[in-house]
């Protein structure tokens, strides 16, 4: 009966803390707002200064809204790919996948660059930016999945996936160094990481693409945990490896390609945060780590856009430097603690 509590109880004390955070985000920035004043703009918007309204409603929400499903959904896209490669260092930034969907965003923006030139971020476009980054995720995952087919060691497909990366980099490399000074500096800023640039229209389509893919991965726990006793196991079970695996990859690419044609790449969240949660929740089932990934990675996420304003300052570093800072220390913590990195721990 307390082994049934305690997960609970960690669920509920990160749960506290991406409320603590996410308040904290709507407070913090370069234009100091009073708590009370917030709460106002939020609930009832008359009885406060309409330029207030604009900054809380139009600025800071969707930031941290932004902040809340970006964690989540790179955490979890993390923990899938850890689970199927059976890699501690798997995850979406190291495999290549957020890069095959900067690629596919690269092609979009640069190749018909003057659609975007205007400013005007339809719906319509929002949508061909998640579309194009979920593609060109789809497609390096679909070369991962082709190279695990005939490579069984685990250490192999990740140097594979590396390459795959620094592949897609170098054509994107390509395409920028013939694109024109304008999309060139609006494309380098996209990959610096933003939060902050997400508009309502592209939240839009942000909410539902990766509430869709973190359901696909809440229905695949079961799936995921059978992965973690080996395919040979799974299929013993009377488990469809190939149909599981494309689930699980389907999942992925929403959530990592979502994430990253409106946030740009940001990586080590999706390393670091299911390693954290393995330890802090002391289980290796999804039905709880899912969860607690989507709850530690919202968190993390709030965190890291709280650090990048600065606090007292008007300037704001690329959230993912700050990420960076953050996920470095703690994934060379896990190879140090781990001495190897041929097995979940």
């Amino acid at each position: 009966m307390k082994r049934s509590f305690r997960p609970d109880g960690g669920l509920f004390l990160l749960a506290v803390l991406v409320i603590v955070f996410f308040v904290l985000d709507l407070f913090i920035g370069s234009y100091h707002i009073s708590l009370s004043n917030i709460i106002k703009a939020l609930f009832a918007p008359g009885q406060v200064d309409s330029q207030l309204v604009t900054i809380v409603r139009q600025f800071r929400l969707p930031k941290a809204l932004t902040a809340l499903l970006a964690g989540a959904a790179l955490s979890v896209a993390g923990l899938q790919m850890q689970t199927v490669f059976r890699n501690p260092l798997a995850g979406p930034y190291v495999l290549g996948i957020s890069s095959g969907a900067s690629l596919g965003v690269a092609l979009l923006v640069l190749g018909a660059g003057s659609l975007f030139a205007t400013g005007a971020f339809s719906v319509m476009g929002a949508w061909s930016v998640a579309g194009a980054a979920w593609i060109g995720a789809a497609v390096i995952l679909m070369l991962i999945l082709a190279v695990s087919a005939r490579v069984k060691d685990i250490m192999t497909i990740l140097i594979l996936g590396i390459l795959f990366s620094a592949a897609t980099s170098a054509i994107v490399n390509i395409m920028q160094y013939f694109s024109s000074e304008s999309m060139l500096k609006s494309f380098v800023v996209w990959t610096m990481g933003s939060l902050g640039s997400v508009t309502n229209a592209q939240l839009q389509v942000l909410l539902p693409g990766v509430l869709l893919g973190l359901f696909l991965a809440i229905i695949s726990a079961k799936l995921l945990d059978a992965f973690l006793l080996g395919e040979d196991y799974a299929r013993s079970m009377g488990m469809n490896v190939q149909l599981a695996r494309v689930l699980i990859f389907i999942s992925t690419c929403i959530l990592a390609g979502s994430i990253t044609a409106f946030c740009g790449p940001i990586g080590f969240i999706g390393i670091a945060v299911p390693h954290i949660v393995r330890m802090a929740l002391k289980t290796a089932r999804h039905q709880r780590l899912i969860p607690g990934t989507i709850l530690l990675g919202s968190a993390t996420m709030l965190f890291s856009d709280i650090v990048s304003q600065l606090p007292g300052s008007e300037s704001t570093l690329p959230i993912n430097s700050v990420t960076a800072l953050l996920g470095i220390p703690v994934v060379i913590w896990i190879i140090l603690r781990n001495k190897t990195v041929g097995a979940l721990s």
